[in-house]
Protein backbone atom coordinates (compact mmCIF):
# COMPACT_ATOMS: atom_id res chain seq x y z
CA UNK A 1 0.00 0.00 0.00
CA UNK A 2 1.54 3.46 -0.88
CA UNK A 3 1.85 6.40 1.38
CA UNK A 4 1.11 9.74 0.69
CA UNK A 5 3.43 13.10 2.21
CA UNK A 6 2.13 15.04 5.10
CA UNK A 7 0.56 18.46 3.46
CA UNK A 8 1.98 21.96 4.38
CA UNK A 9 0.51 23.81 7.34
CA UNK A 10 -0.21 27.18 5.23
CA UNK A 11 -2.04 24.83 2.76
CA UNK A 12 -4.41 22.88 5.36
CA UNK A 13 -4.50 26.04 8.01
CA UNK A 14 -9.01 25.93 8.23
CA UNK A 15 -8.80 22.10 8.42
CA UNK A 16 -9.82 20.57 11.77
CA UNK A 17 -7.49 18.73 13.80
CA UNK A 18 -9.40 17.55 16.54
CA UNK A 19 -9.64 14.45 14.90
CA UNK A 20 -8.94 10.77 15.20
CA UNK A 21 -8.58 9.86 11.62
CA UNK A 22 -8.94 6.24 10.72
CA UNK A 23 -8.22 4.56 7.29
CA UNK A 24 -7.82 1.44 5.36
CA UNK A 25 -9.37 -0.96 2.92
CA UNK A 26 -13.08 -2.60 3.23
CA UNK A 27 -13.53 -5.10 5.61
CA UNK A 28 -10.97 -3.73 7.90
CA UNK A 29 -13.06 -2.79 10.81
CA UNK A 30 -13.41 0.94 10.81
CA UNK A 31 -16.93 1.46 11.26
CA UNK A 32 -17.18 -0.82 13.87
CA UNK A 33 -13.93 0.55 16.04
CA UNK A 34 -14.54 4.07 14.82
CA UNK A 35 -18.01 3.87 16.71
CA UNK A 36 -16.61 2.21 19.87
CA UNK A 37 -13.68 4.56 19.71
CA UNK A 38 -15.68 7.51 19.65
CA UNK A 39 -18.54 5.92 22.62
CA UNK A 40 -15.37 5.69 24.66
CA UNK A 41 -13.78 8.99 24.29
CA UNK A 42 -16.60 10.89 24.66
CA UNK A 43 -16.24 12.53 20.83
CA UNK A 44 -18.72 12.34 17.92
CA UNK A 45 -18.55 9.52 15.03
CA UNK A 46 -18.00 10.43 11.31
CA UNK A 47 -19.31 7.41 9.33
CA UNK A 48 -17.95 9.12 5.99
CA UNK A 49 -18.97 5.57 4.23
CA UNK A 50 -22.04 5.72 4.64
CA UNK A 51 -22.23 9.61 3.36
CA UNK A 52 -20.91 7.75 0.30
CA UNK A 53 -23.86 4.76 0.31
CA UNK A 54 -26.54 7.14 0.88
CA UNK A 55 -25.23 9.68 -2.15
CA UNK A 56 -25.15 6.41 -3.88
CA UNK A 57 -28.86 5.78 -3.22
CA UNK A 58 -29.99 8.63 -4.05
CA UNK A 59 -28.48 8.87 -7.84
CA UNK A 60 -29.57 4.92 -8.52
CA UNK A 61 -32.98 6.42 -7.46
CA UNK A 62 -32.82 9.63 -9.48
CA UNK A 63 -31.29 7.53 -12.26
CA UNK A 64 -27.88 9.35 -12.93
CA UNK A 65 -26.14 5.72 -11.62
CA UNK A 66 -27.46 2.32 -13.27
CA UNK A 67 -26.00 -1.25 -12.07
CA UNK A 68 -26.82 -4.06 -14.59
CA UNK A 69 -25.20 -7.07 -12.62
CA UNK A 70 -21.59 -5.92 -11.76
CA UNK A 71 -21.57 -3.06 -14.39
CA UNK A 72 -22.05 0.72 -13.31
CA UNK A 73 -23.24 3.12 -15.63
CA UNK A 74 -22.69 6.60 -14.73
CA UNK A 75 -24.73 9.92 -16.56
CA UNK A 76 -21.69 12.66 -15.59
CA UNK A 77 -24.22 15.37 -16.24
CA UNK A 78 -27.40 14.22 -14.41
CA UNK A 79 -24.97 13.77 -11.32
CA UNK A 80 -24.01 17.18 -11.09
CA UNK A 81 -27.35 18.23 -11.19
CA UNK A 82 -28.67 15.40 -8.43
CA UNK A 83 -25.48 16.99 -6.11
CA UNK A 84 -26.05 21.04 -6.75
CA UNK A 85 -28.34 21.49 -3.52
CA UNK A 86 -28.74 18.21 -2.14
CA UNK A 87 -29.77 18.21 1.52
CA UNK A 88 -27.54 15.12 3.27
CA UNK A 89 -27.60 14.92 6.80
CA UNK A 90 -25.63 12.72 9.46
CA UNK A 91 -25.65 12.32 12.72
CA UNK A 92 -22.96 11.09 15.39
CA UNK A 93 -24.91 7.36 15.81
CA UNK A 94 -24.22 7.30 11.89
CA UNK A 95 -27.76 7.81 10.51
CA UNK A 96 -28.03 9.27 7.04
CA UNK A 97 -31.00 11.73 5.78
CA UNK A 98 -30.71 12.97 2.28
CA UNK A 99 -33.64 15.31 1.43
CA UNK A 100 -34.96 14.45 4.94
CA UNK A 101 -35.45 10.47 4.34
CA UNK A 102 -33.77 8.51 6.80
CA UNK A 103 -32.16 6.03 4.09
CA UNK A 104 -29.81 4.02 6.60
CA UNK A 105 -31.30 0.58 6.61
CA UNK A 106 -31.08 1.07 2.39
CA UNK A 107 -26.87 1.28 2.99
CA UNK A 108 -26.16 -1.95 2.66
CA UNK A 109 -28.24 -2.48 -0.51
CA UNK A 110 -26.58 -5.17 -3.52
CA UNK A 111 -27.07 -2.66 -5.76
CA UNK A 112 -24.97 0.52 -2.97
CA UNK A 113 -21.92 -2.27 -2.80
CA UNK A 114 -21.82 -2.61 -6.27
CA UNK A 115 -22.19 0.98 -7.25
CA UNK A 116 -20.77 3.14 -4.47
CA UNK A 117 -17.22 2.77 -5.53
CA UNK A 118 -17.78 4.51 -8.88
CA UNK A 119 -19.61 7.54 -6.79
CA UNK A 120 -17.41 7.98 -4.92
CA UNK A 121 -14.28 8.47 -7.18
CA UNK A 122 -16.39 11.23 -8.79
CA UNK A 123 -15.00 14.58 -8.13
CA UNK A 124 -18.13 16.39 -7.97
CA UNK A 125 -19.18 14.03 -5.17
CA UNK A 126 -15.70 13.81 -3.10
CA UNK A 127 -15.50 17.75 -3.35
CA UNK A 128 -19.58 17.91 -1.68
CA UNK A 129 -18.84 15.16 0.83
CA UNK A 130 -15.37 16.15 1.73
CA UNK A 131 -16.95 19.71 3.11
CA UNK A 132 -19.86 18.56 4.67
CA UNK A 133 -17.59 16.34 6.89
CA UNK A 134 -15.31 19.37 7.18
CA UNK A 135 -18.05 21.24 8.74
CA UNK A 136 -19.00 18.31 10.87
CA UNK A 137 -16.08 17.79 12.79
CA UNK A 138 -15.33 21.94 13.19
CA UNK A 139 -18.16 22.05 15.46
CA UNK A 140 -16.93 19.16 18.04
CA UNK A 141 -14.05 16.76 18.27
CA UNK A 142 -14.92 13.95 16.30
CA UNK A 143 -13.37 10.54 15.21
CA UNK A 144 -13.62 10.11 11.48
CA UNK A 145 -12.87 6.81 9.45
CA UNK A 146 -13.22 6.24 5.49
CA UNK A 147 -10.26 5.86 2.42
CA UNK A 148 -8.65 9.09 2.48
CA UNK A 149 -9.84 10.99 5.93
CA UNK A 150 -6.06 11.13 6.88
CA UNK A 151 -4.67 12.05 3.46
CA UNK A 152 -7.13 14.62 2.03
CA UNK A 153 -10.11 15.51 4.24
CA UNK A 154 -8.39 16.38 7.68
CA UNK A 155 -4.88 16.06 6.97
CA UNK A 156 -3.91 17.69 9.56
CA UNK A 157 -5.93 15.51 12.04
CA UNK A 158 -4.14 15.32 15.66
CA UNK A 159 -4.28 11.01 15.45
CA UNK A 160 -4.06 9.35 12.59
CA UNK A 161 -4.67 5.37 12.33
CA UNK A 162 -4.37 2.92 9.41
CA UNK A 163 -6.65 -0.07 9.98
CA UNK A 164 -6.07 -3.51 7.76
CA UNK A 165 -6.49 -6.97 8.40
CA UNK A 166 -5.73 -10.05 6.14
CA UNK A 167 -7.87 -10.26 3.27
CA UNK A 168 -8.95 -13.71 4.64
CA UNK A 169 -10.08 -11.68 8.36
CA UNK A 170 -11.89 -8.61 6.18
CA UNK A 171 -13.90 -11.60 3.84
CA UNK A 172 -15.03 -13.05 7.09
CA UNK A 173 -16.32 -9.87 8.29
CA UNK A 174 -17.80 -8.55 5.20
CA UNK A 175 -19.79 -11.90 4.88
CA UNK A 176 -21.04 -11.54 8.83
CA UNK A 177 -21.91 -7.92 8.12
CA UNK A 178 -24.20 -9.38 5.04
CA UNK A 179 -26.17 -12.31 7.20
CA UNK A 180 -26.89 -10.15 9.41
CA UNK A 181 -28.52 -8.41 6.91
CA UNK A 182 -30.49 -11.45 5.60
CA UNK A 183 -28.04 -12.25 3.03
CA UNK A 184 -26.28 -15.35 2.61
CA UNK A 185 -23.03 -14.75 0.12
CA UNK A 186 -20.88 -17.01 -0.43
CA UNK A 187 -16.95 -16.66 0.41
CA UNK A 188 -15.36 -16.73 -2.66
CA UNK A 189 -17.74 -14.19 -3.92
CA UNK A 190 -16.99 -12.02 -0.59
CA UNK A 191 -13.53 -11.93 -1.22
CA UNK A 192 -14.25 -11.35 -5.34
CA UNK A 193 -15.91 -8.12 -4.15
CA UNK A 194 -13.16 -7.04 -2.06
CA UNK A 195 -10.52 -7.29 -4.46
CA UNK A 196 -12.38 -5.41 -6.81
CA UNK A 197 -13.07 -2.28 -4.38
CA UNK A 198 -9.61 -2.77 -3.40
CA UNK A 199 -8.60 -1.92 -7.17
CA UNK A 200 -11.31 0.45 -7.86
CA UNK A 201 -10.36 2.74 -4.17
CA UNK A 202 -6.47 1.65 -4.87
CA UNK A 203 -6.22 2.80 -8.18
CA UNK A 204 -8.09 6.15 -8.82
CA UNK A 205 -7.17 9.49 -9.95
CA UNK A 206 -8.45 11.19 -7.04
CA UNK A 207 -8.39 10.20 -3.50
CA UNK A 208 -7.17 6.94 -3.98
CA UNK A 209 -7.42 4.81 -0.66
CA UNK A 210 -3.19 5.25 0.41
CA UNK A 211 -1.70 5.48 3.92
CA UNK A 212 -0.65 8.66 5.22
CA UNK A 213 2.84 9.11 6.02
CA UNK A 214 2.41 9.79 9.72
CA UNK A 215 -0.29 7.23 10.18
CA UNK A 216 -0.29 4.76 12.89
CA UNK A 217 -0.59 1.38 11.22
CA UNK A 218 -2.95 -1.87 13.50
CA UNK A 219 -3.22 -4.39 12.02
CA UNK A 220 -7.14 -6.14 13.44
CA UNK A 221 -6.53 -9.68 12.44
CA UNK A 222 -7.23 -11.71 15.24
CA UNK A 223 -8.03 -8.97 17.49
CA UNK A 224 -11.74 -8.21 18.79
CA UNK A 225 -13.11 -5.15 18.91
CA UNK A 226 -12.55 -4.32 22.09
CA UNK A 227 -8.98 -5.09 22.23
CA UNK A 228 -8.33 -2.47 18.64
CA UNK A 229 -10.45 -0.06 20.69
CA UNK A 230 -8.40 -0.22 24.00
CA UNK A 231 -5.34 -0.59 21.89
CA UNK A 232 -6.41 3.21 20.00
CA UNK A 233 -7.96 4.98 23.21
CA UNK A 234 -4.47 4.31 24.36
CA UNK A 235 -2.84 5.77 21.69
CA UNK A 236 -5.06 8.98 21.62
CA UNK A 237 -4.93 9.58 25.52
CA UNK A 238 -1.19 9.14 25.57
CA UNK A 239 -0.70 11.66 23.27
CA UNK A 240 -3.02 14.11 24.41
CA UNK A 241 -1.64 13.83 27.60
CA UNK A 242 2.40 14.39 26.01
CA UNK A 243 0.31 17.43 24.29
CA UNK A 244 -0.87 18.78 27.51
CA UNK A 245 2.71 18.49 29.63
CA UNK A 246 4.76 19.66 26.67
CA UNK A 247 2.07 23.12 26.56
CA UNK A 248 3.22 23.54 30.47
Amino acid sequence: MSTVPVPSQSATRDVPTDVVAIDGPAGAGKSTVARALAKALGWAHLDTGAMYRAVTIRLLDLGAVAVVGERVTVDAARVGACIAGLELAIDGDGHVRVEGADVTPRLREPRVDVAVSAVAALAVVRERLRDTQREFARARPTVAEGRDIGTVVFPRAAFKIWLDASVEERARRRRVDHAGGGRDVPLADVVADLARRDALDSGRSLAPLARAADATVVDTTGLSVDEVVTRLWAIVVSRRTEAREGAR
